[in-house]
């Protein structure tokens, strides 16, 4: 039950009940149980933690009564931005725009953490809360309690030293997030079971640049139980796990379903407040092939009938042999053909699994690319197929160009398959 203070200018309360499930909406959802600090000119949203989660401001000096900014596990603050509600949702397939403080792909968006109200809550949130703790001083009961262990798990320090035992736990920070999970809000724990990449493409800036090895079954319980207790008594606020790195679906099968199946009862997932169960992986075209007719046969069933709904994120980049020499990819322009049409299959088949794929755009790719991409995505497809998107992924950083917009929403007009901008999110 929701217990709320108040006072003529401060309010807070706890145990809010926000979604328990994921949606879409134009509107400002807040996912999870969570406590908040109101007063006149910020709100200021925590977890079970009492670890700061999300904060906003009010009033004309914020930049939009619609828009908050959201920390991660990682320590990042991310800025949820409308876009002025104009093609966001066309272009990525959420209502709301994620914008961060360090370099990434994405060709949308303006610069929030540069305009003074975002910037100024940025770096004075924790004063917010020391003012509002030292304006009650002395206040009893659970609206003390919550103050006092706020005040002290929600020091800047202690959460920056805390997403450091998160990328010890991990083997270094997650660079980067398959693009589904985009469906659940980002809020994903991190389970580690392999490393590296079988390709380590020319192109790529985000991966190790390791060889692909996988992790032992003693390791993944030792990773899980540490995470149980990184996140602690908020775990209840997730229903979703990353199997990282780069390559997971290239892992042998059995530790692949070993792994989901102890995250999924460790974690209490069938308990969480938010409904249903949901595992993330990147795959390579050779371990897709490996699952569907190789060593790996027989995964995608036994997923199909776990606990989970899988999304599963294929690296295609390009149907055209000159572009994937171009980029330094050494598979060829028919292992990615025969890739697809494996998606495309197994999206019908299984009622559980979700496999997306990403394609690559630039300015100055060999002109068969995006030929060839509809060549698959329209014209050897007889009709729409609403499930399994392909993401489009911009090789450059922090660049905005109106010609690549311009060339994306053609493809995506002419695409017979959900098509999406992939934005690259770290955690």
């Amino acid at each position: 039950m929701t217990e709320i203070f108040k006072t003529d200018n401060i309010k807070i309360s706890l145990n809010i009940k926000g979604f328990n499930q994921y949606t879409k909406i134009s509107c400002p959802v807040r996912y999870g149980i969570y406590s908040e600090i109101e007063t006149d000119d910020f709100i200021l949203q925590f977890d079970l933690n009492n670890e700061i989660k999300r904060a906003m401001g009010k009033g004309r000096k914020w930049l939009h009564p619609s828009e908050w900014l959201k920390r991660n596990m990682g320590n990042d603050w991310i800025y949820y931005s409308t876009g002025g509600y104009t093609g966001v949702f066309e272009a990525t397939g959420e209502y709301y725009l994620p914008i961060f403080s360090y370099p990434t792909n994405s060709i949308l968006g303006g610069k929030p953490f540069k305009e003074e109200p975002v910037a100024s809550i940025v770096s004075s949130w924790y004063d917010i809360i020391c003012k509002t703790n030292d304006a009650l001083k002395g206040i009893n009961g659970k609206t003390g309690r919550f103050l006092e262990t706020t005040l002290e798990n929600s020091r800047p320090e202690k959460l920056k030293e805390k997403s450091k035992d998160l990328f010890c736990t991990t083997e270094g920070r997650v660079s980067v997030l398959p693009p589904d999970a985009r469906h659940v809000d980002y809020d994903v724990i991190p389970l580690t079971i392999s490393k590296g990449c079988l390709y380590n493409c020319g192109f790529c800036r985000i991966k190790t640049g390791k060889p692909f090895t996988q992790k032992t079954r003693q390791y993944i319980k030792n990773e899980i139980r540490k995470l149980k207790a990184f996140y602690g008594k908020d775990i209840v606020n997730y229903n979703s796990i990353f199997l990282g790195q780069h390559d997971a679906l290239n892992a042998d099968k059995d530790l692949i379903l070993f792994a989901a199946e102890q995250a999924y009862d460790d974690f209490n997932f069938k308990h969480s407040f938010m409904k249903g169960a949901n595992l993330f992986l990147f795959g390579s075209v050779d371990a897709l092939i490996k699952a569907d007719s190789g060593a790996n046969q027989g995964l995608f069933k036994a997923l199909n009938a776990s606990p989970w709904y899988t999304y599963i994120n294929i690296g295609l980049e390009s149907a055209d042999q000159e572009t994937l020499d171009f980029l330094g990819k050494p598979i060829t322009a028919a292992k990615v053909e025969k890739g697809f049409q494996i998606i495309q299959k197994i999206n019908d088949l299984y009622e559980n699994i979700e496999i997306s794929c990403n394609f690559i755009m630039d300015e100055n790719l060999p002109e068969n690319h995006y030929p060839s991409f509809l060549k698959l995505a329209r014209y050897n497809l007889p009709h729409f197929k609403p499930k399994g998107c392909v993401y489009m992924s911009h090789l450059g950083i922090n660049t905005f160009s109106r010609q690549l917009l311009f060339e994306f929403n053609k493809i995506k007009t002419l695409s017979r398959v959900p098509t999406f901008l992939y934005i690259i999110q770290r955690l």
